[in-house]
């Protein structure tokens, strides 16, 4: 059964010291929820919750690296005993490595799948387990059925749209999309949600944040702020993004793909991939 409302949720966000993870720590908490900030960042995870307890019932702060597998099994667990088991997980911490991919080394692959990828798997798999515990502890009634909890992955419309821009974000985020829809298939037995979104362009921060390779120092920058132009240009929020999370969330959506590219991408992957193979070949435009 979907989460209908809110109110008196337990839900962990990680990434949320900014951008659409912040987003959706404050959509949730403004609709009754106590959230669980988690980033790298504690200060800017203290922000969030400062701005939750402005809405709602607040929450707590925790710095955590969610590609670090001894401290998300840390975090998990203090979470659990600080509080309770959450009813709604979303795995939201990513970074981007952008530029070619015979460009793109060892180092960089390490920590954009520790992040995009392991940190989904982590935060999944540890607190995943908690709700099927929670789930399996209760007597279940036939007239009111426990309800398991909620796993959002953010993924990204990059998971079924290649481009020879980003092929190590486009691998992490296929990689997400595709554990979802298994996850999502093994805990429906357990009354888990999850769902996978999908975003096109959004006003985060990510690209100004991104590891730019391939060229010299100038061509890096003069990328950089090309993509930061595109996102100021595309002014789609990343609070918009949150709305769409939490409908999802309400409805038991399998997969969402968020605004017009999201969509227009998602729709093209499936009556024509050869478009989007051709698409995907247009090169980083020079300045």
């Amino acid at each position: 059964m979907p989460l209908a409302y809110f109110d008196g949720a337990l839900a962990v966000v990680t990434g949320a010291g900014g951008g659409l993870g912040r987003a959706t720590a404050l959509a949730l908490a403004g609709r009754g929820a106590t959230v669980i900030a988690a980033d790298v960042d504690l200060p800017a995870a203290e922000r969030t919750i400062a701005l939750a307890k402005g809405l709602g019932p607040g929450g707590a702060a925790h710095r955590v690296d969610v590609a670090d597998a001894a401290a998300m099994e840390a975090f998990a667990a203090r979470v659990r005993e600080e509080h309770r088991v959450p009813d709604i997980v979303v795995n939201n911490a990513g970074i981007l490595v952008a530029g070619p991919f015979l460009d793109t080394g060892v180092e960089d692959w390490d920590r954009i799948l520790g992040v995009n990828l392991w940190g989904v798997v982590h935060g999944s798999r540890l607190f995943g387990k908690q709700m099927v515990d929670r789930v399996n502890a209760l007597p279940n009634k036939p007239d009111k059925p426990n309800f398991g909890g909620h796993i959002v992955n953010i993924a990204s419309a990059a998971a079924y749209a290649p481009w020879r821009g980003i092929p190590a974000y486009s691998t992490t985020k296929a990689a997400v999309l595709m554990l979802s829809e298994c996850l999502r298939a093994e805990l429906a037995g357990s009354r888990i949600g999850v769902t996978a979104v999908c975003p096109g362009f959004a006003g985060t921060d990510i690209v100004a944040h991104a590891t730019y390779v391939g060229g010299d120092a100038a061509s890096r920058e003069r990328a950089r702020s090309r993509a930061q132009r595109v996102l100021r240009l595309r002014d789609y929020p990343p609070e918009r993004v949150a709305e769409q999370i939490v409908n999802a969330i309400i409805k038991n959506k399998a997969m969402i793909p968020v605004n017009f590219e999201g969509r227009l991408l998602r729709t093209l992957s499936r009556i024509s991939p050869a478009s989007l193979r051709l698409l995907a070949r247009i090169p980083i435009a020079q300045s």
